[in-house]
């Protein structure tokens, strides 16, 4: 059961097409996996499609902005929406069946890293997976951008809380942890950073002007 979601911005910004491609893939990993979510879309893709049939020039004042995302987040929950059904997902088609077969590359510790920047051309941001070992730690960092990033297996925690399989999180300057990695398998997430992380630790601060 996912229990961390997009925030209502977040989601208008997906059903309007304007996220980029590796920001979009998360958003429908995590879709795929969350009813709650997919109602909340659906609803913003009926309103779209509404707004769009009105005749030209519909203006949307900024209250009326504020008044759409208010009413998404007050929503009662609706009555339980199935499951999407079984089908090949956007990270299959990309990658594969099995993410434990990828050629990872140890970086630090217990983290290992797979760069698919490369598979989303023409984008700015680096598109990253990154695994930790079940029961590892992760360095102590922060962020110099924004990071999205979607839980693809296993569980992790931080000062935060635990963070299940396709649960969504958000981070940025603002924001310095230190992932462990619970449960008996190795945690794999999906990241999209706007910067490179930069790391905290006593020591492992040092390595900060290697890090791309």
């Amino acid at each position: 059961m996912t229990r961390h979601h997009p925030d209502s911005l977040t989601l208008m910004e997906y059903s309007a097409g304007n996220l980029s491609e590796p920001h979009a893939l998360c958003i429908r990993l995590h879709l795929d996996k969350c009813p709650h979510c997919r109602s909340r879309v659906d609803t913003l893709d009926s309103l779209g499609a509404v707004m769009m049939e009105e005749q030209p020039k519909v203006s949307v004042s900024e209250s009326m902005f504020d008044s759409i995302l208010s009413r998404i987040d007050s929503e009662p929950a609706s009555e339980p929406v199935q499951p999407a059904p079984p089908r090949m997902s956007a990270l299959q088609k990309l990658l594969g069946e099995n993410l434990n077969e990828l050629p990872w590359k140890r970086q630090l510790g217990d983290v290992s890293v797979l760069d698919i920047s490369e598979k989303f051309p023409g984008q700015s941001e680096q598109v990253v997976l990154q695994k930790l070992a079940a029961g590892g730690k992760a360095p102590a960092h922060t962020h110099r951008g924004n990071e999205t990033t979607i839980v693809l297996q296993g569980a992790f925690a931080d000062q935060n809380g635990v963070f299940n399989q396709w649960d969504f999180v958000v981070l940025n300057e603002q924001d310095e942890h230190k992932p462990v990695a619970v449960g008996c398998e190795d945690c794999i997430t999906l990241s999209v950073l706007s910067a490179p992380v930069k790391l905290t630790g006593r020591f492992t601060r040092l390595l900060n002007p290697f890090i791309r």
